[in-house]
């Protein structure tokens, strides 16, 4: 069977997204670019369950499970290459209902393995999120102190912290 994929991450509301994006563009080993993503979230007995569709790209079904906290958390995940979203969308539907729909923007800047995503949400506003991607030289202690070093590097206050994901925001 295969393990998840793990990573850090820390998630805020923004006041600012043209600072932020000065940060970041200062900060960033690379620029990913900007996409257009909408997240089909499905109703399941355990964690979360997304269909997430990008611009013109293949889909991805990501599982995950991380806890709802205001503070730096582990997430573990798994990501599935999706040829056909439409049909996968149609399937899982019908056998296990959608809980909603999130739209949204996103910048992607790296700063080596951590990514900063800069986010405008359909409905709920503009926020910061920061995933440090684990691996053989990148621990949960190291990644946390990674997502600590940015969080003051962008100057997030403690009250601009959110400890759920956008589905939750939404209140469906």
């Amino acid at each position: 069977m295969t393990t998840p994929r793990r990573n850090i991450e820390l998630k805020a509301r923004l006041r600012d997204l043209a600072a932020a994006r000065a940060t970041a563009e200062k900060l960033a080993t690379e620029f990913v670019g900007v996409q257009w993503q909408i997240d089909t979230y499905f109703v399941c007995a355990q964690g979360r369950l997304k269909l997430r569709e990008i611009d013109d790209r293949m889909a991805q079904l990501v599982a995950y499970e991380r806890s709802d906290e205001r503070t730096s958390k582990a997430s573990d995940y798994y990501l599935v290459a999706v040829p056909q979203p439409a049909l996968l969308k149609q399937a899982l539907t019908a056998a296990l209902g959608v809980r909603g729909v999130v739209r949204k923007r996103r910048e992607i800047f790296l700063v080596e393995n951590v990514r900063i995503h800069l986010d405008e949400v359909d409905g709920l506003g503009t926020f910061l999120e920061f995933e440090a991607v684990l691996g053989p030289h990148v621990d949960d202690r190291k990644g946390a102190q990674q997502v600590a070093e940015l969080r003051e590097a962008f100057g997030l206050r403690t009250e601009d912290l959110l400890a759920c994901s956008y589905s939750d925001m939404c209140g469906w």
